[in-house]
């Protein structure tokens, strides 16, 4: 185990609540005195609340929950999301890390997290770790007015943990752990969700063979783990012992190991047949196009629909094909297969498609039973369309059905992430 373990200096920093502090920075409000919330209140009470202040969350409300699900007793300010200036804000926490280090030592997570590699750098300013932690989260306030919190560690995996468990909760918002902490803080936690890297399902999986806590993980049979879940059983026994072989130098690398591409939609009213093949239709068309701009193939397709809360319950399966494809036509078929099987004639509000089980895309091979003009047909319209929306924009060409009551995808395509520009 010693041998595997890498001795870097790694900060994990995070804005916190980032949505509504950024709302709050700009009506110069102080985001731990002022109650809240960024959402779309013109989409009804069942839209999702995407952000509250750090002051809501010391009373208990939590980050998402739906706009009815508020309390009205609080005078609650509602902020319409603005994705345009929250990427700002995101760019300009960028340029601040790059006073400090070089863009070979800086990993962009997500819109309000990265990772800093400052080893080679406390010797030029001479500051320790925390230290030099502090003076990037003070420079960072002094030039947003935004408040982080940081995890520090020997590798990606230990700062990002310290980050999740204890950064956030610690009065000057900072936490450092080695991988002496490792048994002491990460072992006690529970539920194992609770961990960066598992999910719910994972979490059932892992409760059924007795695993509750960390700890019991890290002292399971690593290759019972593997036999169990395979490569992902085996890196998770790692993982909970601190071992993560990540360099942010080889950032490229991981970035590039996409193993699904997808997509959801909450729906805001009730969907039936036929209306809801059309949103099928439509998060197909958007996913095949990611697919087809990496130069990737899906052999397995995956659909999950949720009925209506007044319902409740819904289905979630996949189909894997004979040979992997990125053609929207044999990926809708597809999906028309699982809903058809297992839809129960209820109201939808929410669908996902997924496809998983990549591969390069590769000389596709005609079966007996397929039309060869009409793929090559479809594969060289859908390429026109793929060059047509990255030179002019998502909607410059659509489907005519996008002009159908039921369609949404010309008010999605106006949206970065999902929210409003």
């Amino acid at each position: 185990m010693e041998s595997y373990k890498l001795h870097r200096n790694i900060l994990c920093i995070d804005l916190k609540s980032f949505y509504a502090s950024v709302e709050c920075a700009v009506r110069g409000l102080d985001p731990f005195k002022t109650p809240l919330v960024v959402a779309d209140a013109g989409r009804g009470g069942g839209s999702i609340v995407l952000a509250v202040s750090p002051y809501l969350k010391t009373l208990g409300i939590p980050s998402r929950l739906r706009f009815y699900e508020l309390p009205t007793d609080l005078g609650i300010i509602v902020a319409k999301p603005r994705m345009h200036l929250y990427l700002e804000y995101s760019a300009k926490i960028i340029e601040v890390y790059l006073k400090f280090i070089s863009e070979d030592d800086l990993y962009v997570y997500s819109i309000d997290e990265a990772f800093l590699d400052v080893t080679e750098y406390l010797a030029y300013y001479k500051m320790t770790d925390v230290q030099l932690a502090k003076k990037i989260l003070a420079k960072i306030y002094e030039e947003t007015k935004l408040f982080a919190t940081v995890g520090i560690g020997p590798n990606m995996l230990i700062s990002k943990l310290a980050l999740d468990i204890e950064s956030k909760k610690a009065p000057d918002f900072i936490a450092k752990w080695t991988y002496e902490s490792i048994e002491e803080k990460l072992w006690p936690v529970e539920p194992l969700s609770e961990m960066w890297g598992i999910g719910y399902r994972m979490e059932k999986n892992l409760n059924r063979l007795g695993l509750i806590k960390i700890g019991d993980i890290a002292q399971y049979n690593p290759k019972e783990l593997k036999r169990q879940f395979g490569i992902l059983g085996e890196e998770l026994y790692y993982h909970t012992h601190g071992i993560d072989m990540s360099m942010i130098q080889h950032k490229h690398n991981i970035r590039s190991k996409h193993k699904s591409y997808g997509v959801g939609q909450t729906l805001f009213s009730d969907y039936y047949v036929p209306d809801i093949f059309q949103i099928i239709l439509e998060m197909i068309d958007d996913v095949s196009r990611r697919l087809r701009l990496s130069k990737k193939v899906a052999k397995t397709i995956h659909l999950g629909i949720s009925y209506s809360k007044d319902v409740g319950g819904g289905f979630s399966r996949q189909m894997s094909l004979e040979q992997p494809t990125s053609s929207t036509h044999i990926i809708y078929e597809t999906c028309l297969s699982i809903f058809n099987k297992y839809y129960q004639d209820e109201p939808i509000r929410r669908v996902h498609v997924s496809l998983t089980n990549l591969k390069e895309s590769h000389v596709y091979q005609f079966s007996l039973f397929e039309n060869p003009d009409l793929i090559i047909k479809e594969q060289n319209l859908f390429q026109a369309m793929d060059e047509m929306k990255y030179k002019y924009g998502r909607n410059k060409i659509n489907r005519a059905s996008s002009e159908l009551k039921a369609s949404t995808t010309k008010a999605r395509n106006k949206m970065i992430g999902g929210h409003h520009a």
